[in-house]
This record gives C-alpha cells, structure tokens and sequence, in this order.
C-alpha cells in the first residue's frame, strides 16, 4: 500500500509539473508564431514601399520634364532601376495618360508625324476620358501587345486611378485580372501614383483632376509576389492575403501549405490586417504541423525521466517493504544459514570457470580459486601472499587506486587490463572488483572477479581483419563490373560495325537481282526483293542509332555555360529550313542558362524538338513551347499527336516506339538518347502526355549548375 501510495504521489507531481510547462511552452511556441507572422506581413510592406519609391521617381520625371517623356528617356529610367535586382517581384513600370477625345486625337497625329504609326485605343469607343497606356518598362511581348490599353475603362482600375488623382499619394487597386498578350491574364493588383502638370500639388480636388496628366503604374502578379519578392518565410508558416475594403473579401494569394475548408490544420492562428496605399489587406496565418516550441523535446525527455524515476521509486519502496518482511524471518536463520552460506561461496570460488581472489586492504591475495592459478599459470599455494598488482603489466598508480577506492564504495569497479603469466605470456583480463561486506576485524576487503577474454578478443580481431578483407573483394568486384561494362560497350561498337558487310551484301545484290533479272520476276518477286532492301536499309538506320547512343556514353565529356535559348531558336529555324512549308507557332523563353556539355545539349534539344516538330505534322494551329519551371526544370511542351500516360515506361527504352511507322517514322532511339545524356549530366527526365493532347517533356541538367 505504501508503495502504491508514493506511485500515485510522484505520478502526480510529473503530470501537474508537465501540464504547467506543456502550457508554457505552447504560450511560447504561439507568440514566435505571432512575431514570425507580423515580421512576414512587415516585410511585405517594406516590398511595396520601395515599390512606391519607384513610381514617384516615375512621377518626378514626368514633372520634371517640359514635354512627356520620350519613349527611350522613360527606358532609361527603367533599366536604372534595374528592377530584376532592386525590386524583385514588380512586372514593370508603366506610364499611362490621362486623355479626352481631342487630346487623343493629336497624340495619334504626333506618333503617325514621328513614323511610330497609328496609335491603337483598346478597347474602342468614344468616352469622356481614357487611361492609355503609353509606355511599359522593361519591354517585352506582353507589354507591347498592352500598349494602348485603356486602363480608364475598367471599373477596377479606374477606382484606384481616381483615388490616386485626388489623393496626391500612391494608391492600391482591388484584385484586378492583369493584361498578357494583349487580353486578360494572372491574378494581381497595381500601384498607381498621379502625374500633374505642376511640379507642386495641387491644394483643391476640383484643381487636381483639372491638372492631371496620367498616371505612373506597377502591376505586379500575386501569386508569384512572396516567391519573386524574395521575402523569407519559414517553412512552417502557411498564410494567405485577403482584400477586405469596402467590406468584401477578395483572395489576393495563398502560400504553399495553405489549407482550405474545416479539416485539421485549416485554423487560423493569427490575423493581421494592413491598410496599404487605400486598401485594406488581411493576412491569415496557418502553422504547418504541430505547433510545438523548442523546449517541447526537452520537457517530453524531463516527463519521461520523470515517469521512469516514478516507476524506479515504486519498486525502490516495493523492495524495501518486501525487505523488512523478510528480514524479520531472515534474522531467526541467520546463525544456522551462516556457515551454509560460508560453504556456498567456498564452493562457488572452488568451482567457478572465472578466477577469483580475496584481498586484504594493502592488496595482497588471502585466498584465490583453481581458475585463477590456471589464469596466473602458477599454484594456488603460490598465489597467496603475494602483491595482486604485481601480476599485471600496468599497474596502478595513486590516482588510479584512488578512482578505483571512490568507485568500489559506490558498487562494482569494471576494468581490462594485460596479465603477465609465469611463462611470459601476456593476457587480456576483465577485472570486476567489489568490497567485501564484513566487520572492522575481518581481513577480507575485496572480492576480484578475473575474466580472461584474451580468445575472445582475438577472435573479434579476425573479425576486423574478415572485414578489410571483404572490402577488397567488394573493390575488386567493382572493377571487374567496370571492366566488363566496358567490354559490353566495344562488343556492341564491333557488333554494329561487323553488321553492316552483310547488310551491304544483302542490299547490293538486291538491287543488281532487280536490275538485271527484274524482268523475269513476277509482281509478288519484286515485292518481295522490295520487302528484303527496305528491311536492309532499315537495319542499316538501326546500326547507325546504336552507333549513336554508343558515342553518347563513350565521347569525352565537357561542362560549359550554355546559353539553351539561342541554341534552341537555331534548331528550330534548322526545322523551319527542312519543313518550309508548315506553320508552327514556337515560343522560346529568353535567357535560359545551364552548364553542359555543347554537343550532348544540342543533341538532346534536337531529338525534344525534332519529335515536337515531327508530332505536330498533322495538327492544326501546332504550338511549340522551350521554357523553364522553378527549381531548374526546362519542358519541351507541343499540342501534337501524344501518347497513352499507360505507355510513358517504353518512352525512354531503346526501340521502343508508341506509335506505327506508317504515321510517324523513327527508329524508338531518340529518347533513349535523351535519357542518357540527362543521366550523364546528373539530372533526370518525365513526360506527361494524352492521345492527341499534346505532350510535355521536362529534364533538369546537374542541380549545381543550373541558373535561372
């Protein structure tokens, strides 16, 4: 009963003492939660600030300047920006103006008098009042194809363009559909800042509409801002951006490891809310996993520990309890069990397999077993009475039998030590020492166990010495596999080239049979002869491919940065040069970079867009794609003929072909080759595809040598 007792107590105190800290340290865990969460939200009003500070360097030339900036004057402000490194994140820096029908009117005559030609308004129609835009920096396809938007006639927009124009400050529109190869595109919003015709503004509504000018503008997508705005989130944190002004909700982006919907993990844990530029945004923060501090690991190992020295002092009061019963009934015994006692260890010393001896306290040996003279190599008789040091090599200095004394009083000392025989011989023993209890006039101090582990530890020796060598064999086997991979690869080189004689055979006297007996052979013979050489002749193609994916494992390998834009812009005009006659439209990414080797690359890049070309032969409208995915990923995407997602295991194997000769012609090598060549950089390659769906091949080069 005591001892459950001290049980239910001690457990008692642990879980009241882990309750109390487990609540401390999720106090702890939310409010770095909560200082994460504003941090991020923070960080996102710095990003937009230096983006404000952008735009009115904007407004500042435009009112600097005695006439609206030229085109190349707003470019060289753009790239003094240089936007890609100081503002990351922004599309671009627009200039849009505020015009009426009569001033739009000799704007398109000063552009048709400057040979720049017919200024287009989209959308068309007569309104009061238009938002062109007139510039977009940097340049590139979507923002040409944007020039002459009319941003004015968007509802949206125009909200943001009108609270800007009357503020005098920068102002935020709502989630607006941004413009991208001249229609609607991404999610994203845009910043807005006014132009005057004065250099100060000015004071009254009515006086700051009537000297408008236009607008300077940065749009920026939503769903790329926190990765391209390079603004550190931890990985733990999941959130989401609302637009909650006016008193609707508008999703602005979601992190990854957002979670929608009622499930676990989809609370919100915290909720920040910003008034940005006129607009109110709402951050909603998630945490990823379990929302656990530091300190948790620490307080689960202290309740463990606790447990445990719960459950040890359970059984230490357990054993005390079933002591003092027994040592009531042992005491009456003790006198008769004495000497029966005293008989049993004599027994045990006499007939025990490990060597015993009792010492006195200087050390000296009073009395010691058969299996320690056999140990020692000498008598029993001539073990008594001698120095138990002086039978090992090392033995003991002051501090030594100093630690040895401090650790006997507390229980067990456990040793090794090297043992000279009387022959010379030198053993390995394990010593375990332990006081001898007794009273302050017995000689006998201690009791020393002597192992003699000397075999044993041989025999883990040869253990050692069976692993080194086993790790030879292994080496050698490695090399031998190397060498036979080798050899398999100049078997397949002879093999390939010792085929062509008698294809050359086959095929020249087929044609000298047709030549010269084609006359006497029937309809059915000249299809056959035809059958032998066209089987011949693709044999040959065959020879050739294995040649090819032979060289690809076998030629000297090079790294090198590789500007992949340029060299697939050349081969594909190489494909428009062979196929003059078909329309393909063919996007090709700008700027894309790796490191490789030139020829392995270009093969690879001509095999992906060769099939491209070749797949989309019986395709209205074909589309041919070379871009790049974050995290290093290029894609060779087309809206050809496909393939069965069932088949896509064969793409990559020699010869093996998804569609019939009759509609496309190949020999099943190409891929292969492409397979290899990715795994000789270190990167690996997929395809995803649909029957007439089009199809999409994605590779990666050595993940340390891509760039972006």
């Amino acid at each position: 009963m005591l001892a459950g007792l001290v049980l239910l107590g001690s457990l008692l105190m642990v879980t009241l003492y882990a309750r109390g800290a487990g609540e401390r340290e999720r106090r702890l865990a939310e409010a770095s939660f909560v200082a994460d969460a504003d941090q991020l939200a923070e960080a996102v009003r710095q990003r937009l600030l230096q983006y404000e500070l952008s735009l009115r360097g904007g407004v500042a030339l435009h009112s600097a300047a005695v006439e609206t900036p030229t085109a190349r004057q707003w470019r060289g402000y753009v790239e003094g920006l240089d936007i890609r490194r100081q503002l990351p994140g922004m599309m671009g820096i627009g200039y849009v103006a505020y015009l009426d029908p009569q001033s739009l009117a000799e704007l398109q005559l000063r552009q048709r008098a400057a040979g720049e030609g017919l200024f287009t308004l989209t959308p068309r129609g007569v309104r009061p009042h238009y938002g062109a835009i007139l510039y977009f920096e940097p340049e590139i396809d979507s923002s040409r194809l944007a020039i002459g938007y009319d941003q004015y006639s968007d509802p949206t927009r125009r909200a943001a363009m009108d609270a800007a124009r009357d503020s005098g400050e920068v102002r935020l529109s709502a989630p607006v559909r941004l413009r991208q190869f001249g229609r609607e595109g991404q999610a994203g919003v845009l910043l807005f800042s006014a132009v005057y015709r004065t250099a100060r503004l000015p004071m009254s509504r009515a006086g700051r509409e009537t000297a408008l000018v236009g607008w300077v503008y940065a749009p920026f997508r939503t769903a790329e801002f926190i990765d391209r705005s390079m603004i550190p989130v931890d990985h733990a944190l999941a959130f989401r951006i609302v637009d909650v002004s006016d008193g609707v909700e508008a999703p602005l982006l979601a992190s990854d490891g957002w979670t929608e919907g009622d499930g676990p993990g989809s609370e919100v844990l915290h909720t920040v809310t910003q008034q940005l530029y006129g607009r109110s945004w709402r951050y909603d923060f998630q945490h990823v996993g379990p929302l656990a501090s530091a300190g948790m690991r620490e307080l689960q190992a202290t309740l463990i520990t606790g447990v445990v020295a719960s459950l040890l002092l359970f059984a230490v009061v357990m054993t005390l309890a079933q002591t003092q019963s027994r040592a009531e009934t042992l005491a009456h015994r003790l006198s008769d069990s004495y000497r029966r006692s005293e008989q049993r260890f004599r027994n045990a010393m006499q007939y025990s397999a490990i060597g015993m001896v009792l010492l006195d306290r200087n050390g000296t040996i009073l009395e010691s077993n058969p299996a320690m003279a056999d140990i020692a190599g000498v008598s029993g008789t001539a073990l008594t009475g001698t120095l138990f040091n002086g039978y090992f090599v090392d033995g003991n200095d002051d501090v030594s039998r100093s630690r040895e004394m401090e650790a006997l009083r507390e229980g067990v000392h456990r040793s090794t030590r090297r043992l000279r025989r009387d022959d010379g011989d030198i053993r390995e023993v394990h010593l375990a020492s332990t006081l001898m209890p007794g009273d302050g006039g017995s000689d006998v101090a201690r009791l020393v166990q002597v192992d003699d582990v000397t075999e044993r530890l041989r025999a883990e020796a040869q253990v050692h010495a069976l692993n080194r060598t086993l790790e030879s064999r292994v080496e050698q086997r490695t090399r031998e596999l190397t060498q036979a991979n080798q050899e398999l690869e100049s078997f397949a080189y002879i093999v390939s080239h010792d085929l062509r004689a008698p294809l050359r055979s086959i095929d020249g006297f087929g044609r000298i049979l047709a030549e010269r007996y084609g006359a006497v052979i029937d309809a059915q013979g000249q299809d056959y002869l035809a059958r032998v050489r066209n089987a011949a002749a693709r044999m040959d193609q065959l020879i050739d491919a294995l040649l090819k994916m032979s060289r690809i494992s076998r030629g000297e390998f090079k790294r090198v940065p590789l500007d992949l834009s340029r060299m697939a812009s050349e081969v594909l005009s190489e494909l428009r040069q062979t196929d003059a006659g078909r329309e393909v439209a063919v996007r090709v990414a700008p700027d894309l970079q790796a490191d490789g080797d030139p020829a392995l690359v270009r093969n690879l890049l001509e095999n992906l867009l060769g099939n491209a070309w070749k797949f989309t032969a019986n395709t209205a409208r074909a589309t041919i794609e070379f871009g790049a995915e974050p995290g290093g990923v290029f894609y060779v995407a087309d809206n050809g003929a496909g393939f069965n997602a069932e088949y896509a295991g064969k793409l990559f194997r020699p010869f093996q072909r998804l569609h019939r000769d009759d509609e496309f012609k190949g020999h099943g090598v190409g891929l292969a080759s492409v397979r290899r060549i990715v795994e000789r950089h270190g990167g690996t390659i997929d395809a995803v595809g649909r029957p007439d769906g089009g199809a999409t091949f994605r590779f990666s080069l050595a993940p340390s040598a891509q760039r972006r």
